[in-house]
């Protein structure tokens, strides 16, 4: 059974200007699809199972690139997802995602991760385009076999 996905968007966009885009909670509304409020460490989520207030522990370093999340659940569940822009020798940058299984029971796992990794794919496409701007037209995208889309 697989606990987490990897996937990755080469972006047409200096990997500083990707960063701190990212690593800034209160965007996450702008290129992610549950987000729907994040800031000073907390956020709403909107979801078919409904709205959910949550604590957000985001965790940023420049000279890394990583961005990571933690998400404080009122149950006391924990979600956890890590992030890093890293930048290319095209002038280009590569943001790379890990999801991992959200906390709930073990046996929804594969159904839930499945379907957050679709998401996460639709998400990663809003972000290189909201980045890109005017270069919207170069779609490469990945999985984390590097193959591209």
């Amino acid at each position: 059974m697989r606990m987490y996905d990897v996937q990755a968007v080469e972006i047409m966009a200096p990997r500083q200007r990707v960063f701190e885009f990212v690593r800034e909670a209160g965007n996450l509304p702008r290129w992610t699809r549950a987000f729907v409020f994040a800031a000073d460490g907390r956020a709403r989520l909107e979801t078919p199972q409904g709205v959910v207030d949550i604590g957000l522990d985001v965790s940023a370093n420049a000279e890394t690139g990583t961005v990571d999340w933690r998400l404080i659940f009122p149950d006391g569940g924990v979600g956890i997802a890590q992030s890093r822009v890293t930048e290319t020798t095209r002038g280009t940058c590569i943001y790379s995602f890990v999801l991992h299984a959200p906390p709930v029971a073990l046996e929804l796992v594969e159904g839930a991760l499945e379907a957050q990794s679709a998401i996460l794919q639709s998400e990663l496409a809003t972000l290189k385009s909201l980045m890109e701007g005017d270069h919207a037209g170069d779609t490469r995208s990945a999985r984390h076999t590097g193959d591209r889309r």
